[in-house]
């Protein structure tokens, strides 16, 4: 039986969020993923690994490929026994050319599904703050292009009936006719007063939105660059009330998250949510232990000891997934009582439905050893801690001195991660990044060797740096960097509250 098909999916407006279920699905199964320019590539994380990524964008003038080569290259993919999901800004139907690649795909007798996307001239303007129909403005809304098929002898836009016909109007890839668009408009009967809103990379973190009347637009929109939209009408003198997305406080700012790849999309999700453009630059990755017998050793031996004490989430995953690799499961934990640094840490240990017994107040090893004193003799008492090949040896030590018998194993290793984002040293050096966050004393290292230590010394003052408790402090200011925003709570919500506090405290004008 024949696999191929393709889906021409409509990837939607800019924020990854904004895509249809059935349209994430779509690139979930795909063994060919076709994409454009507008796509955000944050949506191909959710591909399988095995997945081929085709990049076909036009931007402006720039064309990495000519629509017809596109055309035989989704019809040539097809053929080889592959589902092929076509993925396009918008709405694949809305001035995508999908209609076009679908009659290509009818021709070549290659089975095709259209998956719709919310388009732009919706979206945006709604991220606007701008909606475009109401009942005290207008009951009519019309999508037209900008930017006509240049071959075409005469314009197919009836200026006449549209320039006073239609209530709300949504000009596509516009931005360089815009003085011609004006002229139209105010020659064919349209006020020249009419509210007009330029609106640039709608529906992402980077969105800016100029306002202006016919009149007055293409003075005060000459500096924006496409991709932009551009709404025609009195429902954009709404946006002084409605303005919600460009409101969010973190607004504006570029953050950069150096976690882990596993942990960095929830962090960095929360950041998005607050209004932050986030770059995901893991400085760490998580993995096996050199030598795995010491820690299937104390596994096997769980009943002789008194205490298991987990410093980080990481270790709680690393523990439990080879007590289970061997066999055993949470039964073999009876009659040991449970330490956790921190909320997450604790969190991590629930999932595998174990109570904790002790929980420091304060997420750092000094603040076990005070804690674990008001709950037990230590002297005699034997401790279990699976940690980081890199952990401090602060906390093992101190119990040792108490008179506790510690075994303190490498449960999981911390390397290097490759990077992915090659540009953000440019991003960096030309001012693009706003505040860069580290969660252990790690990512400050790896991330200094990665970038450079000469050109992150460079950035004292030109961008700020976020810490999430004292020993990564300490690791950054013995770096040379200047660390100006400090979490009181050491976990990943007090880190957010402290760039919150931050940004509120040094707040810049917003669009």
């Amino acid at each position: 039986m024949k696999r191929n098909l393709v889906y021409l999916v409509g990837a939607g407006p800019g924020d990854p969020r904004l895509i249809t279920v059935k349209g994430l699905e779509c690139i979930k199964k795909a063994d060919v993923i076709i994409y454009d320019y507008l796509v955000n590539v944050d949506l191909l994380k959710v591909a399988k690994q095995t997945a081929e990524f085709i990049y076909v964008g036009k931007q402006g003038g720039a064309h990495t490929m000519e629509q017809e080569d596109i055309n035989n290259l989704i019809v040539k993919k097809a053929r080889e026994d592959k589902i092929v999901t076509r993925l396009k800004g918008g709405d694949p139907y809305i001035f995508g050319r999908g209609g076009e690649e679908a009659i290509v795909l009818y021709e070549n007798r290659v089975p095709f599904e259209v998956v719709p996307g919310i388009t732009a001239a919706v979206a945006t303007p709604n991220y606007a703050g701008i909606p475009v129909t109401h009942r005290d403005f207008t009951s009519t809304f019309g999508l037209i292009t900008g930017h006509e098929d240049p071959t075409k002898d005469e314009s197919s836009i009836d200026w006449a009936k549209i320039s006073t016909g239609i209530g709300t109007l949504a000009f596509y890839m516009g931005i360089k006719n815009l003085p011609y668009i004006t002229e139209q408009l105010i020659k064919h009967g349209r006020s020249k007063d009419t509210p007009v809103a330029v609106i640039r990379w709608g529906t992402t973190p980077q969105q800016k939105t100029v306002i202006g009347t016919l009149d007055t637009i293409v003075q005060k929109a000459k500096d924006i660059k496409p991709p932009a939209i551009t709404i025609v009408g009195e429902v954009v003198k709404l946006r002084e009330q409605l303005n919600w997305f460009e409101s969010k406080p973190l607004f504006g700012k570029t953050i950069v998250v150096t976690r882990s790849r596993e942990q960095a999309s929830e962090f960095a999700d929360q950041l998005y949510e607050l209004g932050a453009q986030v770059i995901e630059f893991p400085t760490i990755e998580i993995s096996k232990p050199d030598a795995i017998q010491p820690l299937d050793e104390a596994i096997n031996n769980l009943q002789s000891y008194n205490w298991l004490v987990f410093t980080s989430i990481n270790g709680v995953d690393a523990f439990f997934q080879r007590l289970f690799e061997l066999g055993k499961d949470i039964r073999d934990l009876k009659g040991l009582k449970v330490c956790a640094i921190g909320p997450a840490t604790e969190d991590g240990i629930k999932k595998y439905y174990i109570k904790v017994d002790c929980r420091p107040p304060k997420f750092v090893a000094e603040s076990v050893v005070e804690e674990l004193k008001k709950l037990t003799t230590i002297k005699g008492e034997k401790f279990l801690l699976p940690r980081a090949d890199i952990a401090r040896s602060f906390l093992p030590e101190e119990l040792q001195k108490l008179g506790g018998k510690v075994t303190d194993l490498v449960a999981y290793k911390t390397i290097m991660a490759q990077p992915r984002n090659v540009n953000l040293a440019d991003k960096i050096r030309n001012g693009e990044i706003d505040i860069i966050t580290f969660t252990s004393s790690s990512t400050v290292r790896n991330f200094a060797e990665l970038i450079g230590k000469r050109d992150l010394l460079a950035l004292n003052g030109n961008v700020k740096f976020a810490s999430i408790g004292p020993i990564t402090t300490q690791t950054a200011e013995e770096m040379g960097l200047r660390v100006t925003i400090k979490a009181n709570e050491y976990t990943i919500p007090g880190l957010i509250s402290a760039i919150l506090e931050n940004v509120a405290a040094s707040p810049v004008e917003k669009s």
